[in-house]
């Protein structure tokens, strides 16, 4: 691995307070006694974003990067008329990561994935000689995709088999991006579980997941966009989770904001919302439980299968660990909540009525969060309110671009997939 200097920030240790090199790129401090992430932390402490046209770039002092990388675009954030009106809301404010080129917004996956994929390939060392692996339930793999054809870095892409038709790139693919399926019904935790076994043999990396700082510092360049454009610190930021990463960077990012002295010392509330019946987050989040509460295997799968955002569907999420969803709950006296597939559905059609374009289902189960949280009564009318829309724009996005579905380079079933076999496998296309 290529030895590379002068990075702009350092790694501090959350259960340690150890202060880490980046130099290799870790993913988490051997030293620690508990799970624990850990957390960039930036020489420059001032928030000084760059011009539009350097994409997610714009961003780049805090972002754990050390290098650029072609085709990137930045979410965008503007105030709210539509939809601001039908709600009565006076400063509802819309952070956008999609398709939308009327407003400047042209990622070209539909998704904020997009943010974390040209933050992590960045931050990957360019003398780096191993192939990443990445484990998606769609959004992710899509985001990855895009930026390793791009740029020509070696990749693999872990996705349940019955996701493949949320994978798909605008454009030729390269050869350096494989895809694996996790095939026999199969869902995202059955996918993690073969890229770890794959990222375990010579010659690959793990991508990492939410302990990958710059898949969480990439993520929180939404809540940056939206400082940039209010000026202000939210009062409320409202997102759909399946992990929770993005909203782990919201606060982290929210935290940067406080400590750089420019915009006061407001802590932004995290409002993370899931698709019901599968919220673990919520369930456990109701009775303040640090530990993920247990829930049976096949149930699981069960209410995965009912969902229409299945890129929620996160059985094992980033939740107890230090630095964890739990601790930004706590800290931003945050909520959760669960919303079912017509609550969402009908939100998604009042979005698009109101704002003039389409939602993707995930970020339709954030848009019915605040309408509840509206109903409700605990947003009011002048709080400053960022709705983080994570991806959107599609129909738009299949009228005017070259979309490509991305076949599967080979099927993986469970009784396949023990480490012999799977190196086996593996040696056919590296």
């Amino acid at each position: 691995m290529t030895t590379e200097v002068n990075l702009h920030y350092k790694l501090r240790c959350l259960d340690t307070g150890e202060l880490l090199s980046d130099v290799d790129a870790p993913l988490d401090n051997p030293n620690a006694t508990r799970p624990a992430f850990l957390r960039a932390e930036y020489d420059n402490k001032k928030f000084e974003p760059g011009p539009l046209e350097d994409g997610i770039y714009r961003f780049e002092q805090w972002m754990p990067i050390r290098r650029r990388l072609a085709g990137s675009s930045a979410p965008i954030t503007y105030q709210s008329e539509g939809l601001a009106r039908r709600l009565g809301l006076n400063r509802l404010f819309i952070t956008f990561s999609g398709y939308w080129p009327e407003r400047g917004c042209r990622m070209l996956t539909g998704t904020f994935k997009e943010c974390e994929a040209y933050s992590v390939c960045a931050r990957t060392p360019s003398g780096s000689d191993s192939v990443l692996v990445v484990a998606s339930a769609g959004n992710t793999a899509r985001a990855f995709a895009k930026v390793c054809s791009d740029n020509e870095i070696p990749l693999v892409i872990v996705i349940p088999e019955v996701n493949l038709p949320s994978l798909w790139i605008v454009g030729p693919l390269s050869e350096c991006v494989r895809v694996i399926a996790a095939g026999r019904d199969s869902d995202y935790s059955d996918a993690i579980a073969l890229a770890g076994t794959i990222a375990s043999l010579p010659g690959f990396a793990p991508e990492g997941g939410a302990k990958n700082v710059a898949r969480r510092d990439g993520m929180g360049t939404t809540v940056l966009s939206a400082a940039d454009t209010i000026g202000e610190i939210p009062h409320h930021y409202f997102q759909a989770v399946g992990s929770g990463t993005g909203a782990v960077a919201a606060w982290e990012a929210s935290l940067r904001l406080v400590q750089s002295g420019q915009f006061g010392n407001r802590k932004m509330k995290i409002r993370v919302s899931q698709n019901a019946p599968f919220a673990p987050i919520h369930r456990s989040w109701q009775q303040r439980s640090r530990a993920l509460l247990p829930f049976d295997e096949q149930e699981a799968r069960q209410q995965i299968a009912t969902i229409n955002a299945k890129v929620l569907a996160n059985r094992k999420p980033p939740y107890s660990l230090i630095g964890g969803l739990y601790d930004a709950l706590v800290d931003s006296d945050g909520t959760t909540n669960s919303i079912d597939n017509a609550t969402a559905a009908r939100a998604g059609e009042l979005f698009l009525a109101s704002e003039g374009v389409d939602t993707d289902p995930a970020a339709a189960v954030a848009v019915a969060d605040l309408i509840g949280a509206v109903e409700n009564g605990t947003v009011r009318k002048d709080d400053v309110i960022m709705l983080n829309l994570t991806g959107g724009g599609m129909d738009l996005l299949v009228k005017n671009e070259d979309v490509r579905l991305i076949p599967p380079t080979r099927i993986i079933n469970r009784e396949k997939s023990d480490a012999e076999s799977v190196e086996q496998i593996m040696k056919e296309f590296f």
